[in-house]
Formats: C-alpha cells, sequence, structure tokens
C-alpha cells in the first residue's frame, strides 16, 4: 500500500531535495524503513544505536503523534501521510 512520507527541510538533502516521498508500507516502520532504502541516511538521523526513534523526531500519522497509538508498529493505511517532524527547541 502507498504512502507518503513528508521530509522536513533538515532532511531534504538525504531524498534529493524532496518533500515528499511515496514508499510501500503498512506501518510506520516499514515506511520508514523503505525510504532509507530508496534513500539512504534516514535510518542514522531518526533511530539511534538501538534501533529506537530518537526522541527529537516527532513522526505523526495523518495529525496523530505515533508516540499516542502503536509507535513505529503504528499501522498507515493506503493513502495516508506520514509527517517527519523535528522538536524544536529554544526559548
Amino acid at each position: 500500500m502507498a504512502v507518503i512520507v513528508r521530509i522536513p527541510t533538515q532532511l531534504r538533502p538525504l531524498a534529493g531535495g524532496s518533500s515528499e516521498i511515496s514508499v510501500e508500507a503498512t506501518t510506520v516502520a516499514e515506511a520508514l524503513k523503505a525510504l532509507d532504502s530508496a534513500h539512504p541516511g534516514f535510518q542514522d538521523r531518526l533511530f539511534d544505536e538501538k534501533g529506537i526513534l530518537r526522541r527529537f523526531v516527532n513522526v505523526f500519522v495523518a495529525d496523530e503523534d505515533i508516540r499516542f497509538l502503536s509507535g513505529v508498529d503504528s499501522p498507515v493505511p493506503s493513502g495516508t501521510t506520514i509527517s517527519i517532524v523535528p522538536a524544536v527547541a529554544g526559548g
């Protein structure tokens, strides 16, 4: 099933400048793995050495934060948009 992954500005160089990439996946984990397969480098930027999503990386399925769903195991129906949103800090 095809889903769209929205790429934040900071990571677009890894995707050849694209703001959106279509991948085949049924879960967030599959989508992010497919994204890294098509455009190597995403794995290291999104996940730590233990394979856990970095805490400053927020991922949304439609408008829902995956931390409040099933994490990277959250299902993604065909046509769904996944957004990668880096955390913003400051004061």
